[in-house]
Protein backbone atom coordinates (compact mmCIF):
# COMPACT_ATOMS: atom_id res chain seq x y z
CA UNK A 1 0.00 0.00 0.00
CA UNK A 2 2.71 2.56 0.90
CA UNK A 3 4.40 1.96 -2.86
CA UNK A 4 1.16 2.17 -4.36
CA UNK A 5 0.93 5.75 -2.90
CA UNK A 6 4.32 6.99 -3.11
CA UNK A 7 3.68 6.09 -6.84
CA UNK A 8 0.15 7.91 -6.82
CA UNK A 9 2.00 10.78 -5.58
CA UNK A 10 4.70 10.95 -8.27
CA UNK A 11 2.50 10.73 -10.79
CA UNK A 12 0.85 13.58 -8.99
CA UNK A 13 4.54 15.52 -9.19
CA UNK A 14 4.56 14.56 -13.36
CA UNK A 15 1.43 16.73 -14.00
CA UNK A 16 2.35 19.46 -12.09
CA UNK A 17 5.54 19.69 -14.22
CA UNK A 18 3.82 19.11 -17.02
CA UNK A 19 1.57 21.97 -16.23
CA UNK A 20 4.45 24.04 -15.70
CA UNK A 21 5.59 22.81 -18.80
CA UNK A 22 2.87 23.87 -20.84
CA UNK A 23 1.75 26.63 -19.57
CA UNK A 24 3.20 30.03 -20.41
CA UNK A 25 5.89 29.39 -19.13
CA UNK A 26 7.57 28.74 -22.74
CA UNK A 27 6.50 32.19 -23.15
CA UNK A 28 7.41 34.27 -20.66
CA UNK A 29 10.56 34.29 -20.06
CA UNK A 30 13.03 36.27 -17.72
CA UNK A 31 14.41 39.40 -18.96
CA UNK A 32 17.99 38.31 -19.25
CA UNK A 33 16.86 35.62 -21.63
CA UNK A 34 14.76 37.57 -23.73
CA UNK A 35 16.28 38.30 -27.40
CA UNK A 36 15.31 40.71 -30.09
CA UNK A 37 16.34 40.63 -33.52
CA UNK A 38 17.85 44.52 -33.12
CA UNK A 39 20.63 42.78 -30.86
CA UNK A 40 21.24 39.66 -32.12
CA UNK A 41 24.51 40.22 -33.14
CA UNK A 42 25.66 41.98 -30.02
CA UNK A 43 23.89 38.97 -27.92
CA UNK A 44 26.70 36.87 -29.58
CA UNK A 45 29.59 38.87 -28.45
CA UNK A 46 28.86 38.43 -24.66
CA UNK A 47 28.06 34.29 -25.00
CA UNK A 48 30.63 34.41 -22.32
CA UNK A 49 30.72 37.13 -19.17
CA UNK A 50 31.47 37.12 -15.63
CA UNK A 51 28.64 36.51 -12.39
CA UNK A 52 29.38 37.93 -9.37
CA UNK A 53 26.27 37.01 -7.39
CA UNK A 54 22.86 36.47 -7.29
CA UNK A 55 20.38 38.19 -4.85
CA UNK A 56 19.00 35.74 -2.46
CA UNK A 57 15.22 34.03 -2.44
CA UNK A 58 13.02 36.42 -0.66
CA UNK A 59 10.59 34.85 1.68
CA UNK A 60 7.38 36.68 0.37
CA UNK A 61 6.52 35.46 -2.60
CA UNK A 62 3.13 37.62 -4.27
CA UNK A 63 -0.04 35.44 -5.38
CA UNK A 64 0.83 35.44 -8.97
CA UNK A 65 4.49 34.18 -7.94
CA UNK A 66 5.44 30.17 -8.43
CA UNK A 67 8.07 28.63 -5.76
CA UNK A 68 9.36 25.79 -7.51
CA UNK A 69 8.59 22.46 -5.88
CA UNK A 70 12.30 20.64 -4.81
CA UNK A 71 9.83 17.43 -4.85
CA UNK A 72 10.15 17.69 -8.83
CA UNK A 73 14.02 17.67 -9.13
CA UNK A 74 14.49 14.49 -6.76
CA UNK A 75 11.82 12.73 -9.29
CA UNK A 76 14.51 12.56 -12.04
CA UNK A 77 11.75 13.35 -14.93
CA UNK A 78 14.33 14.22 -17.42
CA UNK A 79 14.33 10.69 -17.66
CA UNK A 80 10.72 10.08 -18.65
CA UNK A 81 8.62 7.60 -17.54
CA UNK A 82 10.05 4.84 -16.06
CA UNK A 83 9.30 1.19 -15.08
CA UNK A 84 9.09 -0.32 -11.45
CA UNK A 85 11.33 -4.00 -11.74
CA UNK A 86 9.82 -6.72 -10.51
CA UNK A 87 12.74 -9.00 -8.73
CA UNK A 88 14.44 -7.22 -6.09
CA UNK A 89 16.95 -8.98 -3.60
CA UNK A 90 16.51 -8.12 0.21
CA UNK A 91 19.43 -7.09 2.19
CA UNK A 92 22.17 -9.95 2.49
CA UNK A 93 24.13 -10.71 5.50
CA UNK A 94 27.47 -8.95 5.95
CA UNK A 95 30.65 -11.48 4.80
CA UNK A 96 28.16 -12.12 2.06
CA UNK A 97 30.39 -12.48 -1.19
CA UNK A 98 28.92 -11.47 -4.49
CA UNK A 99 29.53 -11.84 -8.61
CA UNK A 100 27.89 -8.48 -9.32
CA UNK A 101 28.57 -5.81 -12.93
CA UNK A 102 30.18 -3.10 -11.71
CA UNK A 103 30.09 0.61 -12.71
CA UNK A 104 32.97 2.68 -12.82
CA UNK A 105 31.83 6.58 -11.58
CA UNK A 106 34.17 9.37 -11.56
CA UNK A 107 33.54 11.97 -9.40
CA UNK A 108 30.38 10.40 -7.55
CA UNK A 109 30.22 8.32 -4.20
CA UNK A 110 27.59 6.44 -3.72
CA UNK A 111 26.21 5.85 -0.23
CA UNK A 112 23.08 3.24 1.28
CA UNK A 113 19.84 4.71 0.57
CA UNK A 114 21.08 7.45 -1.20
CA UNK A 115 19.66 8.02 -5.35
CA UNK A 116 21.62 7.49 -8.25
CA UNK A 117 20.24 7.83 -11.87
CA UNK A 118 21.95 6.34 -15.32
CA UNK A 119 21.61 6.54 -18.57
CA UNK A 120 23.44 3.82 -19.99
CA UNK A 121 24.65 4.21 -23.89
CA UNK A 122 27.29 2.17 -24.58
CA UNK A 123 26.83 -1.73 -25.67
CA UNK A 124 28.78 -3.13 -22.90
CA UNK A 125 26.98 -1.13 -20.55
CA UNK A 126 23.64 -2.22 -21.83
CA UNK A 127 24.33 -5.42 -21.64
CA UNK A 128 25.50 -5.43 -17.70
CA UNK A 129 22.13 -4.18 -17.16
CA UNK A 130 20.72 -6.81 -18.61
CA UNK A 131 22.92 -9.26 -16.74
CA UNK A 132 21.94 -7.79 -13.44
CA UNK A 133 18.08 -7.72 -14.41
CA UNK A 134 18.16 -11.39 -14.43
CA UNK A 135 21.13 -12.44 -12.18
CA UNK A 136 19.93 -15.15 -10.00
CA UNK A 137 22.28 -14.32 -6.84
CA UNK A 138 21.43 -10.94 -6.93
CA UNK A 139 18.43 -9.71 -8.96
CA UNK A 140 18.57 -6.08 -10.07
CA UNK A 141 21.97 -5.22 -8.36
CA UNK A 142 24.86 -3.76 -9.37
CA UNK A 143 27.93 -2.17 -7.74
CA UNK A 144 29.30 1.10 -8.12
CA UNK A 145 32.48 1.90 -7.00
CA UNK A 146 34.51 5.49 -7.61
CA UNK A 147 37.35 5.98 -10.04
CA UNK A 148 39.40 9.33 -9.62
CA UNK A 149 42.96 10.29 -11.46
CA UNK A 150 46.36 10.54 -10.00
CA UNK A 151 48.24 12.11 -12.40
CA UNK A 152 48.45 10.47 -15.56
CA UNK A 153 46.50 7.09 -14.22
CA UNK A 154 43.26 6.09 -13.45
CA UNK A 155 42.44 4.91 -9.76
CA UNK A 156 39.71 2.50 -8.14
CA UNK A 157 38.34 3.16 -4.98
CA UNK A 158 38.59 -0.35 -2.90
CA UNK A 159 35.02 0.33 -1.17
CA UNK A 160 31.90 0.68 -3.03
CA UNK A 161 28.42 0.38 -2.55
CA UNK A 162 25.86 -2.15 -3.87
CA UNK A 163 22.71 -0.13 -6.00
CA UNK A 164 19.20 -1.94 -6.59
CA UNK A 165 17.40 -0.98 -9.66
CA UNK A 166 14.28 0.50 -9.23
CA UNK A 167 12.94 1.60 -12.25
CA UNK A 168 14.06 1.30 -15.49
CA UNK A 169 12.95 2.15 -19.35
CA UNK A 170 14.52 0.93 -22.60
CA UNK A 171 14.20 3.56 -25.02
CA UNK A 172 13.51 3.62 -29.23
CA UNK A 173 17.21 3.07 -29.95
CA UNK A 174 18.25 0.49 -27.13
CA UNK A 175 19.53 2.57 -24.62
CA UNK A 176 18.64 2.45 -20.69
CA UNK A 177 16.93 5.29 -18.15
CA UNK A 178 17.64 3.82 -15.24
CA UNK A 179 17.29 5.09 -11.42
CA UNK A 180 18.84 2.94 -9.02
CA UNK A 181 19.38 3.31 -4.81
CA UNK A 182 22.07 2.35 -2.98
CA UNK A 183 21.75 -0.36 -0.33
CA UNK A 184 25.01 -2.33 1.48
CA UNK A 185 28.60 -1.13 1.32
CA UNK A 186 30.89 -3.70 0.05
CA UNK A 187 34.88 -4.61 -0.79
CA UNK A 188 36.50 -5.17 -3.50
CA UNK A 189 37.96 -8.24 -3.44
CA UNK A 190 38.55 -8.61 -7.45
CA UNK A 191 37.49 -7.79 -10.42
CA UNK A 192 37.65 -8.63 -14.62
CA UNK A 193 36.24 -7.82 -17.63
CA UNK A 194 33.20 -10.33 -19.03
CA UNK A 195 33.36 -11.98 -21.88
CA UNK A 196 30.40 -9.33 -23.06
CA UNK A 197 32.72 -6.48 -22.58
CA UNK A 198 31.49 -5.28 -19.01
CA UNK A 199 33.32 -4.75 -15.78
CA UNK A 200 32.37 -7.45 -12.94
CA UNK A 201 33.71 -8.10 -9.73
CA UNK A 202 33.63 -10.39 -6.89
CA UNK A 203 32.61 -8.23 -3.82
CA UNK A 204 32.38 -9.08 0.10
CA UNK A 205 29.48 -7.22 1.65
CA UNK A 206 30.52 -5.27 4.72
CA UNK A 207 28.95 -6.34 8.64
CA UNK A 208 27.95 -3.01 9.88
CA UNK A 209 28.59 -3.04 13.57
CA UNK A 210 25.56 -1.88 16.02
CA UNK A 211 25.72 1.55 17.09
CA UNK A 212 27.40 1.93 20.85
CA UNK A 213 25.44 3.18 23.58
CA UNK A 214 26.78 4.71 26.81
CA UNK A 215 26.35 1.73 29.69
CA UNK A 216 24.18 2.79 32.43
CA UNK A 217 26.51 2.15 35.45
CA UNK A 218 28.92 4.17 34.06
CA UNK A 219 28.09 7.26 36.45
CA UNK A 220 26.18 7.52 39.65
CA UNK A 221 24.46 9.65 41.59
CA UNK A 222 26.88 11.06 45.08
CA UNK A 223 25.66 10.19 48.12
CA UNK A 224 25.86 13.44 50.84
CA UNK A 225 28.96 12.49 52.77
CA UNK A 226 27.16 13.20 56.04
CA UNK A 227 25.45 9.47 55.56
CA UNK A 228 29.45 8.10 55.52
CA UNK A 229 30.50 10.21 58.85
CA UNK A 230 32.02 7.51 61.55
CA UNK A 231 32.31 5.14 58.31
CA UNK A 232 35.27 6.34 56.53
CA UNK A 233 38.38 5.29 56.72
CA UNK A 234 41.81 6.09 54.64
CA UNK A 235 41.54 3.09 52.12
CA UNK A 236 38.30 4.82 50.72
CA UNK A 237 39.87 7.09 48.02
CA UNK A 238 36.66 6.99 45.50
CA UNK A 239 33.29 8.92 46.25
CA UNK A 240 30.66 7.18 47.07
CA UNK A 241 28.09 6.46 44.04
CA UNK A 242 24.77 4.79 44.12
CA UNK A 243 23.59 3.34 40.30
CA UNK A 244 22.03 5.61 38.09
CA UNK A 245 18.21 4.08 36.91
CA UNK A 246 16.00 5.28 34.97
CA UNK A 247 13.44 5.32 37.93
CA UNK A 248 15.76 7.87 39.61
CA UNK A 249 13.92 10.89 38.44
CA UNK A 250 11.53 10.06 39.81
CA UNK A 251 12.48 8.52 43.25
CA UNK A 252 12.07 10.65 46.15
CA UNK A 253 14.95 9.08 47.78
CA UNK A 254 16.78 10.80 44.93
CA UNK A 255 14.92 14.22 44.58
CA UNK A 256 16.72 17.18 44.85
CA UNK A 257 14.56 17.86 47.83
CA UNK A 258 16.01 14.93 49.92
CA UNK A 259 20.00 15.69 48.90
CA UNK A 260 19.44 18.89 50.75
CA UNK A 261 17.75 17.55 53.67
CA UNK A 262 21.38 15.09 54.78
CA UNK A 263 23.22 17.75 53.87
CA UNK A 264 24.64 19.11 57.25
CA UNK A 265 25.69 23.05 57.65
CA UNK A 266 28.99 23.52 56.01
CA UNK A 267 27.73 21.28 52.76
CA UNK A 268 24.73 23.41 52.52
CA UNK A 269 26.69 26.16 52.05
CA UNK A 270 29.10 24.84 49.72
CA UNK A 271 25.90 23.26 47.69
CA UNK A 272 23.83 26.49 47.54
CA UNK A 273 26.73 28.59 46.53
CA UNK A 274 27.43 26.38 43.65
CA UNK A 275 24.20 26.03 42.63
CA UNK A 276 23.77 29.75 42.97
CA UNK A 277 26.84 30.06 40.82
CA UNK A 278 25.42 28.00 37.85
CA UNK A 279 22.12 29.96 37.86
CA UNK A 280 24.67 33.09 37.09
CA UNK A 281 26.32 31.86 34.17
CA UNK A 282 23.20 30.59 32.97
CA UNK A 283 21.55 34.11 33.31
CA UNK A 284 24.40 36.25 33.70
CA UNK A 285 23.49 40.22 32.69
CA UNK A 286 24.46 43.76 33.65
CA UNK A 287 21.75 44.10 36.19
CA UNK A 288 22.30 40.80 37.76
CA UNK A 289 24.91 40.52 40.88
CA UNK A 290 25.71 37.65 43.40
CA UNK A 291 23.21 37.90 45.87
CA UNK A 292 24.36 37.07 49.41
CA UNK A 293 23.09 34.41 51.53
CA UNK A 294 25.45 34.15 54.22
CA UNK A 295 22.90 34.17 56.63
CA UNK A 296 20.24 31.99 55.35
CA UNK A 297 23.14 29.45 54.78
CA UNK A 298 24.45 29.98 58.13
CA UNK A 299 21.76 28.61 59.54
CA UNK A 300 20.89 25.89 57.69
CA UNK A 301 17.92 26.52 55.69
CA UNK A 302 17.75 27.14 51.79
CA UNK A 303 17.32 30.52 50.41
CA UNK A 304 16.19 29.49 47.11
CA UNK A 305 12.89 27.09 47.95
CA UNK A 306 9.60 27.90 48.12
CA UNK A 307 9.21 28.57 51.73
CA UNK A 308 11.19 31.72 51.07
CA UNK A 309 9.75 33.17 47.93
CA UNK A 310 7.79 35.21 49.88
CA UNK A 311 9.80 37.69 51.36
CA UNK A 312 7.87 40.88 50.58
CA UNK A 313 5.61 39.58 53.72
CA UNK A 314 5.08 41.94 56.44
CA UNK A 315 6.81 39.41 59.19
CA UNK A 316 9.76 41.33 57.35
CA UNK A 317 9.00 44.38 56.57
CA UNK A 318 8.85 44.30 61.02
CA UNK A 319 12.86 43.68 60.86
CA UNK A 320 14.73 46.82 60.51
CA UNK A 321 18.37 47.47 61.35
CA UNK A 322 19.19 51.10 62.98
CA UNK A 323 19.62 53.58 60.84
CA UNK A 324 18.07 52.01 57.20
CA UNK A 325 14.68 54.12 56.28
CA UNK A 326 11.60 51.78 55.41
CA UNK A 327 12.08 52.85 51.46
CA UNK A 328 15.33 51.44 51.15
CA UNK A 329 14.46 48.48 53.37
CA UNK A 330 11.51 47.43 50.78
CA UNK A 331 13.56 48.47 47.74
CA UNK A 332 16.22 46.20 49.14
CA UNK A 333 13.78 43.50 49.82
CA UNK A 334 11.78 43.82 46.24
CA UNK A 335 14.96 43.58 44.62
CA UNK A 336 16.03 40.40 46.57
CA UNK A 337 12.75 39.02 46.21
CA UNK A 338 12.91 39.12 42.13
CA UNK A 339 16.65 37.36 42.53
CA UNK A 340 15.33 34.52 45.08
CA UNK A 341 12.17 34.17 42.60
CA UNK A 342 14.15 33.67 39.91
CA UNK A 343 16.56 31.44 41.39
CA UNK A 344 13.75 29.37 42.74
CA UNK A 345 12.64 28.96 39.31
CA UNK A 346 15.69 28.14 37.86
CA UNK A 347 16.09 25.36 40.81
CA UNK A 348 12.42 23.98 39.48
CA UNK A 349 13.35 23.85 35.90
CA UNK A 350 16.57 22.76 35.50
CA UNK A 351 18.10 19.14 36.61
CA UNK A 352 20.39 19.78 39.30
CA UNK A 353 21.27 16.08 39.78
CA UNK A 354 23.93 16.30 36.86
CA UNK A 355 26.23 17.96 38.75
CA UNK A 356 26.16 15.77 41.25
CA UNK A 357 26.93 12.91 39.56
CA UNK A 358 30.50 10.64 39.98
CA UNK A 359 31.84 8.17 37.79
CA UNK A 360 32.00 4.42 38.33
CA UNK A 361 34.31 3.08 36.13
CA UNK A 362 37.67 4.08 34.93
CA UNK A 363 36.76 6.61 32.24
CA UNK A 364 34.77 9.55 33.13
CA UNK A 365 31.41 9.68 31.80
CA UNK A 366 32.43 12.63 28.76
CA UNK A 367 34.19 9.76 27.45
CA UNK A 368 31.99 7.15 26.67
CA UNK A 369 29.60 10.31 25.24
CA UNK A 370 32.27 11.11 22.58
CA UNK A 371 31.22 7.38 20.88
CA UNK A 372 27.93 7.08 22.09
CA UNK A 373 26.67 6.58 18.43
CA UNK A 374 22.61 8.12 20.07
CA UNK A 375 24.24 11.46 21.93
CA UNK A 376 26.52 11.93 18.49
CA UNK A 377 23.26 10.99 16.55
CA UNK A 378 21.24 14.14 17.92
CA UNK A 379 24.76 16.68 17.88
CA UNK A 380 24.74 15.59 14.01
CA UNK A 381 20.91 16.62 13.59
CA UNK A 382 20.98 19.43 15.78
CA UNK A 383 24.13 20.69 13.40
CA UNK A 384 21.96 19.64 10.15
CA UNK A 385 19.01 21.33 11.16
CA UNK A 386 21.06 24.77 12.37
CA UNK A 387 23.60 25.02 9.48
CA UNK A 388 21.62 22.74 6.07
CA UNK A 389 17.63 22.92 7.68
CA UNK A 390 16.53 20.24 5.25
CA UNK A 391 15.82 17.54 5.02
CA UNK A 392 15.22 17.02 8.56
CA UNK A 393 17.13 14.41 10.31
CA UNK A 394 15.04 14.46 13.60
CA UNK A 395 13.34 11.28 12.48
CA UNK A 396 16.88 9.34 12.14
CA UNK A 397 18.33 10.21 15.45
CA UNK A 398 17.23 7.05 17.01
CA UNK A 399 18.55 4.99 14.54
CA UNK A 400 22.50 6.66 13.91
CA UNK A 401 23.67 3.95 11.70
CA UNK A 402 20.99 5.03 9.22
CA UNK A 403 21.89 9.06 9.65
CA UNK A 404 24.81 8.76 9.74
CA UNK A 405 24.70 7.72 6.29
CA UNK A 406 21.90 10.01 5.11
CA UNK A 407 24.12 13.20 6.45
CA UNK A 408 27.06 11.44 4.00
CA UNK A 409 25.08 10.92 0.81
CA UNK A 410 23.82 15.00 1.48
CA UNK A 411 26.88 17.05 3.25
CA UNK A 412 28.04 19.56 0.60
CA UNK A 413 32.10 18.41 0.54
CA UNK A 414 34.27 17.41 -2.06
CA UNK A 415 34.17 13.92 -3.48
CA UNK A 416 37.40 12.60 -1.92
CA UNK A 417 36.03 13.88 1.69
CA UNK A 418 32.70 11.61 1.00
CA UNK A 419 34.44 8.67 -0.37
CA UNK A 420 36.64 9.05 3.38
CA UNK A 421 33.05 8.83 4.92
CA UNK A 422 32.14 6.05 3.41
CA UNK A 423 35.42 3.86 3.98
CA UNK A 424 34.74 4.42 7.63
CA UNK A 425 33.88 1.71 9.85
CA UNK A 426 31.91 2.85 12.42
CA UNK A 427 28.74 4.55 13.30
CA UNK A 428 30.78 6.81 15.74
CA UNK A 429 33.36 7.30 14.12
CA UNK A 430 31.51 8.31 11.08
CA UNK A 431 29.47 10.36 12.82
CA UNK A 432 32.18 12.19 14.56
CA UNK A 433 34.06 13.09 11.59
CA UNK A 434 30.61 14.53 9.98
CA UNK A 435 29.92 16.70 13.06
CA UNK A 436 33.68 18.10 12.59
CA UNK A 437 32.71 18.85 8.58
CA UNK A 438 29.85 20.79 9.59
CA UNK A 439 31.15 22.65 12.32
CA UNK A 440 34.01 23.49 9.89
CA UNK A 441 32.20 23.59 6.33
CA UNK A 442 32.20 27.81 5.59
CA UNK A 443 33.75 28.22 2.11
CA UNK A 444 33.70 26.14 -1.42
CA UNK A 445 36.78 26.79 -3.61
CA UNK A 446 38.08 25.27 -6.81
CA UNK A 447 39.87 21.97 -6.63
CA UNK A 448 42.37 23.39 -9.04
CA UNK A 449 43.22 27.14 -8.35
CA UNK A 450 41.92 27.59 -4.49
CA UNK A 451 39.41 31.01 -5.41
CA UNK A 452 36.70 30.92 -2.96
CA UNK A 453 33.80 30.65 -5.54
CA UNK A 454 30.82 30.01 -2.79
CA UNK A 455 29.65 30.18 1.28
CA UNK A 456 27.93 28.05 3.43
CA UNK A 457 25.74 31.03 3.90
CA UNK A 458 25.03 31.06 0.05
CA UNK A 459 23.51 27.45 0.23
CA UNK A 460 20.21 26.82 -1.62
CA UNK A 461 18.05 23.57 -1.27
CA UNK A 462 16.56 22.55 -4.55
CA UNK A 463 16.35 18.89 -3.90
CA UNK A 464 14.31 16.90 -1.49
CA UNK A 465 17.58 14.98 -1.81
CA UNK A 466 19.27 18.00 0.33
CA UNK A 467 22.05 20.51 -1.06
CA UNK A 468 23.83 18.20 -2.94
CA UNK A 469 22.50 15.39 -5.10
CA UNK A 470 23.59 13.02 -8.48
CA UNK A 471 22.09 13.83 -12.07
CA UNK A 472 22.70 12.20 -15.34
CA UNK A 473 23.50 14.15 -18.35
CA UNK A 474 21.82 13.12 -21.89
CA UNK A 475 25.91 11.34 -22.90
CA UNK A 476 25.78 9.38 -19.28
CA UNK A 477 28.10 11.27 -17.43
CA UNK A 478 26.70 11.56 -13.70
CA UNK A 479 27.06 14.49 -12.25
CA UNK A 480 26.79 15.55 -8.02
CA UNK A 481 26.08 18.99 -7.62
CA UNK A 482 25.90 21.25 -4.85
CA UNK A 483 23.11 24.29 -5.11
CA UNK A 484 24.03 28.11 -3.68
CA UNK A 485 21.94 31.32 -4.63
CA UNK A 486 25.27 33.04 -5.17
CA UNK A 487 28.16 32.34 -6.38
CA UNK A 488 31.60 34.24 -7.27
CA UNK A 489 34.22 34.46 -9.77
CA UNK A 490 32.64 32.63 -12.43
CA UNK A 491 32.60 32.78 -16.41
CA UNK A 492 29.66 31.71 -17.95
CA UNK A 493 29.43 30.42 -21.17
CA UNK A 494 27.26 29.96 -24.41
CA UNK A 495 23.78 30.71 -24.12
CA UNK A 496 20.74 28.92 -22.00
CA UNK A 497 19.26 25.78 -23.15
CA UNK A 498 15.89 24.56 -21.76
CA UNK A 499 16.53 20.88 -23.04
CA UNK A 500 17.32 18.47 -20.90
CA UNK A 501 17.57 20.69 -17.64
CA UNK A 502 17.25 18.22 -14.43
CA UNK A 503 15.08 21.44 -12.92
CA UNK A 504 11.75 21.76 -14.48
CA UNK A 505 10.85 25.09 -15.55
CA UNK A 506 14.95 26.38 -15.39
CA UNK A 507 17.42 26.49 -18.18
CA UNK A 508 21.40 25.87 -17.82
CA UNK A 509 24.39 27.62 -18.71
CA UNK A 510 27.87 26.24 -18.29
CA UNK A 511 29.94 28.27 -15.82
CA UNK A 512 33.69 28.22 -15.35
CA UNK A 513 36.07 29.35 -12.84
CA UNK A 514 37.19 32.68 -13.97
CA UNK A 515 41.10 32.11 -12.65
CA UNK A 516 41.49 28.91 -14.09
CA UNK A 517 38.64 28.47 -16.59
CA UNK A 518 38.10 25.07 -15.07
CA UNK A 519 33.86 23.94 -15.38
CA UNK A 520 32.49 23.98 -11.81
CA UNK A 521 29.15 23.58 -12.80
CA UNK A 522 26.12 25.55 -14.33
CA UNK A 523 23.68 28.01 -13.90
CA UNK A 524 20.47 27.83 -13.95
CA UNK A 525 17.89 30.24 -14.72
CA UNK A 526 13.75 30.28 -14.70
CA UNK A 527 12.44 30.70 -17.95
CA UNK A 528 9.32 32.29 -16.52
CA UNK A 529 9.56 35.85 -14.32
CA UNK A 530 6.83 33.95 -11.87
CA UNK A 531 9.05 31.14 -11.11
CA UNK A 532 10.98 31.39 -7.71
CA UNK A 533 14.21 31.28 -7.39
CA UNK A 534 14.82 33.04 -10.52
CA UNK A 535 18.33 31.68 -10.93
CA UNK A 536 20.85 29.70 -8.62
CA UNK A 537 24.70 27.95 -9.13
CA UNK A 538 24.92 24.47 -9.60
CA UNK A 539 28.68 23.55 -8.46
CA UNK A 540 30.25 20.07 -9.48
CA UNK A 541 31.21 17.69 -6.00
CA UNK A 542 34.50 16.29 -8.32
CA UNK A 543 35.87 20.09 -8.95
CA UNK A 544 35.81 21.15 -5.23
CA UNK A 545 38.63 21.47 -3.02
CA UNK A 546 38.90 19.39 0.25
CA UNK A 547 39.44 22.65 1.97
CA UNK A 548 36.87 23.93 3.06
CA UNK A 549 37.37 25.96 6.10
Amino acid sequence: MDEERIRERERLQIEQIRELDFEELQVEEVDDLQDSDDDEDHNDDLDSFRYNSHAPVSGNIGDDELMFNPALASLHTYLGEVEDTQNRIAFVDGGTVLKIPLFYLEGVVLFPEATLPLRIIQSSFLAAVERALNQANAPSTIGVIRVYREGAQFKYASVGTTAEIRQYRRLGDGSFNVITRGQQRFRLKRRWTDVEGFPCGEVQIIEENVPLRTPRDVVGKLVPLSKLRGRYHSSAMSLPTTPLRDTDAQSVANSEESFESALSPSEKRLHYSVVESIFYDATSSDDDQVLSTSDDQSSGSNPYSSRSIGCLASGQDDKKKDGQSEFGKTSVSQGKCEKQNRLATFRKNTDLTQFRRGPRTFWPYWVYEMYDSYHLAQRASDLWKQIVGVPNMEAFVNKPDILSFFIASKIPVSESIRQELLELDGVSYRLQREIELLESFDRVRCKHCQTVIARRKDMLVMSNEGPLGAYVNPHGYVHEIMTFYKANDIVLTGRPVKKDSWFPGYAWTIANCATCETQLGWLFTATNKKLKPSSFWAVRGSQVADDMR
